[in-house]
């Protein structure tokens, strides 16, 4: 019979279950196991026979064990989480913590004594009733100190002083913190930080501890020369100087855990909260204020657009502090700015709306109003004029159906189109599936979902993005249904509606380009005019048209504050019902005519 996974035979035949402990883990599931160790990098138990059938039975309960642990250590590491850095406050805490405790415990047994004395010649009495010679100092048996420390003790107390100051004198001018290891686990573990050992914050806090340790020695020392040290009163522990909760970096984890990001927005939001940490450090969120934010926008318009040599790798303090020395230097756009501003500020207000700033704590969004005017940096590009959306639908593609490569085969028709009409993200055509495009009972009429599917690498900027935007009249005119039925017929109704441009390819990337060289080939030069830019319109479109605020946010699923900013798809058709297909109906661009349109043929 064949093993199972996970059994392995000793050198004696008898076998053993393992499971490897993954790295992220292993310090967790010491702590669970709470067996002394600092990392527990294999979980193994004999199974106490050496027969393989017999085994394999008894492995598997023994596996189902490993798993709970593996998931108790889970649990523990998210209550935890790992963090690389601790505040000032938090070290100086810490730090006086364990100074106090020291000075304490030498209080506490100068007054009540060590009792060792007793103790001792208990053994001696013992000993010699069993007739064993030894050699130990034994106190005298009349001599009972009624109070304090007895002569033995002092002598004793002494002597351990002698041994261990240079020692640890010598640690603390070499910086050697492992001679406070056990210090530091003990003061982690009681202030409930779970804090990376290899990391700069262990180092850091390793020596504010080495420092106070000697420190309370040499108090400890005066006390025995009979100086008046006073005890410091003991730090309360779980009340810090503020209330500290998880880091940002840590609550960005936890970001890209519950949402699944888009590589590029991933990338986007984790350069922003390295450049925020580059200046501040990795604070607890629940710590960073106002003129932390401000501190950071004014650093980041100091940043230069053109870095060589050692400024490719400098931190954000130095780009900033050599952008203002070089006020001639062209800086990074307004537009770059509010998007680091507000990659920091999304992954800060999913850490408050998670728990990761503590409840009990009044916070307020520290990034709120301090993105910079819409006149220094619109978006994603600035609306279209009504003679640049003619200019567009004028060209090739629109006439005489031309489909250049770059345009991606129906898409460089279509995505315009249904951007104007819509006001749908590039991102969210892309990934639009045959069935997305279907009859919806509560609107009344045709509407397009837009949804995720993080398995298909399908997602939304925002949850509120999830929508259903009824299909207005002039797509279906162009001809939009005859396509969607058409590629129905040929792939079937779980195909992507642009396959050259789906999710889990580089063409919407790719297509974001072309439609950029596209349009400035034929005479739209201002560059914030960018695809994008058919989004704004449209918002604006139904602004004109009198559409209330609260259906213009549902159609274009922008994020609100309002009772109905955290209601999905279904729950917002349940509210407006046939008010979002009259809103969109009443979208009309004055100045535009369409009427020469040239739709592809259907698939």
């Amino acid at each position: 019979m064949r093993l199972l996974m996970g059994i392995s035979k000793n050198r004696h035949g008898t076998y053993s279950a393992r499971k490897k402990v993954p790295a992220h883990l292993q310090e967790a599931v010491a702590r669970v196991l709470d067996n002394s160790k600092r990392r527990q990098v294999w979980l193994q138990r004999s199974l106490g026979t050496k027969d393989v059938s017999e085994a394999n039975r008894r492995a598997k309960a023994i596996q189902i064990e490993f798993d709970r642990t593996l998931e108790r250590a889970k649990e523990l590491l998210a209550e935890r989480p790992i963090r690389d850095r601790l505040t000032e406050a938090e070290i100086k805490l810490i730090a006086d913590h364990h100074y106090a405790e020291m000075l304490h415990a030498d209080e506490q047994e100068t007054r009540e004594g060590t009792k060792r004395d007793g103790l001792m010649r208990s053994i001696a009495t013992q000993l010699d009733a069993a007739g064993v010679r030894y050699r130990m100092p034994i106190p005298p048996s009349e001599y009972k100190p009624p109070f304090g420390l007895s002569d033995n003790d002092m002598s004793r107390r002494l002597a351990d002083l002698e041994f261990e100051m240079p020692i640890m004198r010598t640690a603390l001018a070499k910086g050697d913190v492992s001679k406070v290891d056990q210090y530091l686990d003990y003061e982690l573990d009681l202030f409930g930080i779970n804090l990376d050992r290899r990391s700069e914050g262990y180092r850091r806090l390793g020596m504010a501890v080495l420092r106070r340790h000697v420190a309370a020695l040499e108090a400890i020392k005066q006390r025995t020369e009979g100086q008046p040290i006073e005890t410091p009163p003991l730090p309360v522990v779980g009340t810090p100087p503020t209330p500290t909760g998880g880091t940002l970096t840590a609550a960005l984890e936890g970001w890209k855990r519950q949402r699944e990001p888009s590589p590029g927005t991933l990338a986007e939001y984790e350069r922003a909260v390295r450049l925020f940490v580059e200046l501040h450090g990795d604070m607890p969120v629940v710590q960073i204020r106002k003129t932390h934010a401000r501190e950071f926008r004014e650093a980041l318009q100091a940043v230069p657009v053109k870095r060589n040599g050692e400024l490719l790798q400098a931190p954000l303090v130095e780009l900033a502090r050599w952008g203002r020395e070089h006020t001639e230097a062209q800086k990074i756009s307004a537009n770059t700015v509010n998007k680091l501003l507000g990659g920091v500020q999304t992954v800060a207000v999913w850490a408050r709306t998670n728990g990761i700033v503590p409840e009990e704590v009044q916070w307020a969004d520290p990034f709120s109003k301090m993105r910079l005017d819409e006149s220094e940096a619109i978006r994603g590009g600035a609306p279209f004029e009504p003679t640049e959306l003619q200019v567009i639908f004028g060209t090739p593609v629109f006439t005489v159906n031309h489909q250049p490569k770059g345009g991606r085969g129906e898409a460089a028709f279509w995505f315009p189109l249904l951007a104007l009409f819509t006001g749908a993200r590039l991102g969210e055509l892309a990934g639009l599936r045959v069935s997305d495009v279907a009859h919806n009972q509560i609107i009344g009429t045709t509407a397009i979902y837009i949804g995720a599917d993080a398995k298909a690498g399908k997602r939304l900027k925002t949850e509120q993005s999830e929508r259903f935007v009824p299909l207005h009249p002039q797509l279906i005119e162009f001809g939009f249904l005859k396509y969607v039925a058409g590629q129905a017929k040929a792939r079937g109704d779980k195909a992507w509606l642009f396959p050259q441009v789906a999710p889990g390819t580089t063409g919407a990337a790719a297509w974001s380009k072309w439609f950029g060289r596209y349009i400035r080939e034929h005479g739209i030069t201002d560059t914030k005019k960018v695809f994008h830019s058919f989004r704004h319109t449209y918002i604006d479109a139904l602004r004109l048209a009198d559409v209330s605020m609260e259906v213009n946010i549902a159609l274009v699923g922008h994020t609100d504050d309002s009772v109905h900013g955290n209601y999905g798809a279904k729950d917002k058709a349940l509210r407006f019902r046939h008010r979002l297909a009259e809103a969109v109906a009443s979208v009309t661009y004055t100045g535009l005519d369409l009427s020469h349109l040239t739709s592809p043929p259907a698939s």
